[in-house]
């Protein structure tokens, strides 16, 4: 007893701010105590228009009280400590808002130090030690602080459930088991604990080997990011040097042919000096025996007149060419001619071989192939671009829409002659080529085949048709009807009627997938393959008919 009144007064004299024992208490208009300190500090600076309250009781006072030292309070405090009564221990063992409560102290409660899964609730170390103490009590099941031990009655007959029902996969008490689980498989809980715990650390195993088996990947990718970095800068450094070679020797090759217009140069200026120079000489000779001829045209002695004439009238020959201005006044053109055809052959071997890089580029893929997309909206991640190269444009097509869309025509279009031009099928091919991962899409009218081919594709009258070589893949849409072609074998396709369609390539994969596109996107075909060269978009328009058909890429939003 003197015990609990020493536990009441420690309570009742402590600070509810610090929760020690009061020092200097003073007491606020309200009644409650608190450390001169410790109220001070709640209330912060002075200030007349700030409301003051109670920490305990929230009253609030319009003017700050003036805290006096209540003396009573203080020579208490100073008997108790005479007394024995220590503070309360450093860790203030009561229980707060996230904490589990001791379900039997009364008044200010205190943590709890663990929880009875047989009485149902929690205990701190006082309450708990008759758990210690009577043997009955040391049989009951004791555990970890916990807020959910309520969950552990049965809602029903407010039992503790310690029964498991296989039948219905639930926890029951053991008046359930007799009762609306009577007949089915039940079995105790620790029963039906000892069996899950086996799958647990089976499935702890499997986990524990998964971290494993992952850590060992991570592991892997770091050293294969590792490898792409050095791998990277090794050949940016490469390239760096290997471009910087081809702009030396194109240097060098400049230098070259400057050197030799030059070099030409002089040599022909300095023909022309000397033939300038001897035609001066000529004129000058000329103008001398002129003037001469014209004074022996005035005298009179007939004699010396004709003594003098043969002599003067007899001319050399003249250095002057009458051919001479009949050649065209082109002089090193032929040069720049001949340079700027080396120009565009270079242009066009580094077209040719970019696509190959940009192939190489793209393949380079340390990860597994990502799955094909499942939405339209997913496949717009991969869309594209294309526009239609005039120069391979059959000439009774016409392109149109910034060379997007292409339609057949009954007058013949006046293309220029290029060797890339279908001269039999009514075709065209994309400007730009197809590597990694692509998606357009094509809106049809009329007889349509939409198709990916390789650039050498035969451009004549021979297997040029899209699907009737090895070098391409196409679907023919016709009449609301579809089939597939390649190397000319004919596949029927099955599949909604649409006037719009869609294709995905995945070049690295090797997967080109035909889709049937409206408000939904159906799968006509998929082709499982390997691409060796870098492939472009195709569209053939067949058939006749009067309204002509017509095909557009369109663009993807």
């Amino acid at each position: 007893m003197a015990q609990k009144g020493v536990e009441l007064d420690r309570e009742s004299f402590s600070c509810s701010i610090c929760l020690d024992l009061l020092k200097d208490p003073v007491t606020i208009p309200c009644g409650h105590s608190y450390c001169m300190e410790c109220i001070q500090s709640f209330w912060g600076e002075e200030d007349e228009e700030k409301i003051h309250s109670c920490p305990q009781c929230r009253q609030t006072f319009t003017a700050r009280p003036v805290l006096v030292k209540n003396t009573v309070l203080a020579a208490l405090m100073e008997e108790l400590n005479r007394s024995g009564l220590q503070a309360a221990p450093a860790d203030h063992s009561y229980a707060g808002a996230e904490d589990v409560a001791c379900d039997v102290c009364t008044g200010r409660k205190l943590k709890a130090f663990k929880s009875c899964l047989v009485c149902v609730a929690s205990f701190c170390e006082q309450h708990l030690q008759p758990h210690y103490d009577a043997a009955p009590l040391k049989k009951h099941k004791l555990v970890d602080p916990s807020k959910t031990l309520q969950d552990n009655m049965c809602s029903r007959h407010d039992e503790v459930m310690k029964m498991f029902c296989r039948t219905d996969q639930q926890c029951i008490c053991f008046l359930c088991s007799v009762d609306q689980h009577k007949g089915h498989d039940t079995v105790s809980a620790a029963a039906e604990r000892t069996e899950r715990q086996r799958e647990l650390e089976e499935s702890r195993q499997i986990i524990q080997q998964r971290i494993q088996d992952a850590e060992k990947d991570v592991k892997l990718l770091e050293q294969e990011a590792k490898n792409i970095h050095v791998s990277a800068d090794q050949t940016v450094e490469d390239c760096e040097k290997t471009f910087s070679q081809l702009i030396r020797l194109l240097q060098e090759r400049s230098r070259d042919v400057e050197q030799q217009v030059r070099s030409q140069q002089q040599t022909e200026v300095s023909r022309v000096r000397e033939l300038q120079e001897k035609l001066e000489q000529e004129i000058a000779e000329l103008k001398r025996t002129d003037g001469q001829l014209e004074q022996l045209s005035h005298t009179e002695d007939h004699t010396e007149f004709l003594l003098s004439f043969p002599s003067l009238s007899a001319l050399s020959e003249s250095t002057h060419s009458s051919s001479f201005h009949t050649a065209p006044l082109r002089y090193f053109e032929d040069v720049t001619a001949a340079v700027s055809e080396a120009r565009d052959k270079l242009q066009d071997i580094l077209s040719e071989t970019w696509t190959n890089i940009s192939l190489r580029v793209t393949e380079v893929d340390v990860l597994l192939p990502q799955p094909e997309p499942t939405t339209r909206a997913a496949f717009f991640r991969y869309s594209c671009e294309l526009t239609l190269d005039p120069n391979t444009a059959n000439t009774w097509l016409l392109l149109s829409e910034g060379n997007r869309k292409v339609t057949s025509m009954w007058k013949e279009q006046l293309y220029s002659e290029h060797p890339d031009r279908f001269t039999s099928c009514w075709q065209v091919l994309s400007r730009e080529s197809l590597t990694g991962r692509c998606y357009w899409e094509v809106e049809m009218r009329g007889k349509i085949c939409v198709a990916v081919t390789h650039k050498n594709i035969s451009r004549g009258p021979h297997l040029s048709g899209f699907g009737l070589n090895d070098k391409s893949w196409a679907l023919y849409c016709s009449n609301n009807s579809y089939s597939f072609h390649h190397n000319k074998v004919e596949t029927p396709v099955s599949g909604p009627p649409s006037s719009r369609v869609g294709v995905y390539l995945d070049h690295t994969a090797g997967i080109l997938s035909f889709y049937s596109v409206s408000e939904t996107m159906t799968l006509l075909h998929r082709v499982q393959t390997t691409f060796t060269q870098p492939l472009l978009a195709g569209v053939r328009i067949y058939g006749y008919s009067t309204s002509g058909g017509s095909a557009e890429l369109i663009k993807l939003k």
